[in-house]
């Protein structure tokens, strides 16, 4: 995607956006199957990972809001037994190998990742 200046007039670079909060991502993923976009919360500590699911818990409404849809609220384990949390949307029935499939992608990415840098403006001060 080309830059696009975000919410806090900065250009950012939005595949390694940096949320500015340790252990709290945003990630952007495409397969075979679907685009997902998401923040991820994998603080090593378990409290603090867990605070910060509350935190964002508490403001899921300023998410929906700022998206304009529901996202998906889960926990997830990797294979090495670390524990994360996921808030997330999907597009499935997308290619990133086909061409054809590019034009839907990008809409879905750029839509979201403009919209998820516009709500952490507004709450990533209460994540410091």
């Amino acid at each position: 995607m080309r830059p696009i200046t975000g919410d806090g007039g900065d250009t950012i670079n939005w595949l390694n956006y940096k949320t500015g909060v340790r252990h709290i991502y945003f990630r952007m993923d495409a397969d075979m199957n679907y685009a997902s976009i998401a923040i991820e919360l994998t603080h090593p500590d378990s409290l603090m990972r867990e605070q910060h699911y509350e935190q964002l818990r508490q403001v899921k409404k300023m998410l929906q809001k700022s998206t304009g849809e529901e996202w998906n609220w889960q926990f997830y384990q990797e294979q090495d037994g670390n524990i994360f949390s996921r808030v997330g949307k999907m597009l499935p029935g997308v290619n990133i190998l086909n061409e054809n499939d590019w034009p839907a992608i990008i809409s879905f990415f750029k839509a979201r990742i403009i919209a998820l840098d516009k709500f952490w403006m507004m709450v990533k001060d209460g994540f410091d």
